[in-house]
């Protein structure tokens, strides 16, 4: 199959479905009160801010999100967020899991959820349902992948990402002939001789746009295209997940075809990987740009004062509206919404998500005469390789670092997953707390 040939389509042709994700077990304590797809990311969003603007900026406005688990602060988000005027039939909407007369189960995998949905989708006039994850970080046009779905006359079409040998073992990867038709697929296979038959000839790279002569295995990113007869054939049976149960099974069934997508992308599946990808946001460089203007992440509008910065040094740190940093030292940092940061607070490679709220000064006060510290990061506290969830106390002369802990470790008042400690929501670290 040649390039794709851009062209017009009708976006209300298309029917959006965002998975909301199972528990996020790897993502604990920052899933321990919220979905996976509302952990806040680079100061201001949310995780599921990142595909409901993809659909937006490609012109698909009729977006589903599924959800399941500690749903409430994920339903909150988006009904104040996302909100289309009454003429232009677009909505985002929440499906959540529930019993009813005909399933007592709950979702069961990500076919099952959709599954479980079908009927009410099947309720809106649409020729191709697009199905994607509410975890992950990239920037994609879809009206591309529509096109080449059209264009290759496919049935089912999965986007993919080049990828190389050392990461093959934690994604599902397949195997495309020369027109991108998809022949064989290994969900995260560890067999070298299996691998290797995966491998995508060199020979293809610049037919396919690819550039470079590394060794590439092409992994799925969880993001589908199925027409609309072929969703309902493809679920008709029980089998609970689309990547393990349901592909396998239609590329012997069904014309799939891999679209090559060639950009940033991270599957936010764990601590380390969320820890990285919000310090790169404040990089030199970011890999992903969340300044390009042309296709803008939206999120929640809330009016906040502008941040105000009291004599601090700052290298390298990404600031979100309504903070308060006085004479402190950020490095390499992430400051999320009204956080409070007091004078001689050194912060080294730390993600703050910030407070929803402005404290009192009565509550200030009575905090105070019981010892307990205010909302944000007290004075002459040093703080290192730490995440911070939302509405942390952390007194004065406190040390947090990872450094001579094991690299998983639970605490009363902490928890270290991957070598990053974790201060969860809500949390109260007293005065001279070293960690």
């Amino acid at each position: 199959m040649g390039p794709i040939v851009k062209q017009s389509i009708n976006t209300s042709n298309v029917l959006c479905v965002i998975l909301g994700g199972g528990q996020g077990k790897r993502l604990f304590p920052l899933t321990r009160d919220r979905a996976k797809p509302a952990v806040p990311l680079a100061g201001k969003y949310r995780l599921v801010d990142v595909p409901i603007s993809n659909c937006i900026n490609s012109g698909f406005r009729r977006i589903y999100v599924l959800t399941q688990y500690n749903s409430v602060s994920l339903h909150r988000h988006i009904a104040q967020t996302y909100n289309f005027d009454a003429f232009s039939g677009g909505f985002v909407e929440i499906l959540a899991a529930q019993q009813t007369a005909k399933c007592a189960s709950w979702f069961e995998g990500t076919a099952d959820a959709v599954r479980k949905n079908l009927e009410h989708f099947l309720d809106h006039d649409f020729d191709y349902l697009l199905v994607l994850s509410g975890d992950q970080l990239y920037r994609m046009d879809f009206r591309l992948l529509i096109l080449q779905h059209m264009q290759s006359g496919a049935d089912i079409t999965i986007s993919t990402i080049p990828m190389p040998r050392e990461k093959v073992p934690q994604l599902g990867i397949m195997r495309i002939d020369s027109d991108r038709r998809i022949r064989d697929f290994a969900e995260k296979p560890t067999d070298p001789e299996l691998i290797a038959r995966f491998k995508l000839p060199q020979e293809w790279y610049a037919a396919l746009g690819i550039v470079g002569d590394s060794e590439l295995y092409l992994a799925s990113m969880g993001i589908y295209v199925f027409n609309r007869d072929v969703i309902q054939k493809v679920l008709a049976g029980n089998e609970p997940d689309f990547g393990r149960d349901i592909i396998p099974h239609a590329i012997k069934e069904y014309k799939v075809y891999a679209y090559i997508f060639q950009g940033y992308w991270e599957d936010i599946g764990t601590i380390k990987t969320f820890f990285e990808a919000n310090l790169d946001a404040a990089s030199e460089l970011p890999r992903f740009n969340f300044f390009d203007m042309t296709a803008p992440i939206f999120t929640r509008a809330r009016f906040l004062p502008c941040s105000k910065v009291n004599g601090a040094t700052l290298d390298h740190a990404l600031i979100s509206e309504g903070c308060i940093i006085n004479r402190a030292t950020l490095i390499h940092c992430v400051i999320g919404l009204r956080s409070i940061i007091e004078e001689g607070a050194v912060l080294r490679r730390v993600v703050l998500m910030g407070i929803d709220y402005y404290e009192t000064e009565e509550s200030k006060k009575i905090c105070e005469s019981k010892g307990i510290p205010k909302l944000g990061i007290g004075r002459n506290t040093r703080i290192e390789e730490t995440i911070i969830d939302k509405n942390v106390r952390i007194g004065d002369n406190v040390v947090i670092t990872p450094h001579g802990k094991p690299a998983n470790f639970d605490h009363e008042l902490y928890y270290i997953r991957d070598g990053i400690v974790v201060i969860p929501r809500g949390a109260t670290i007293p005065h001279g707390t070293v960690i």
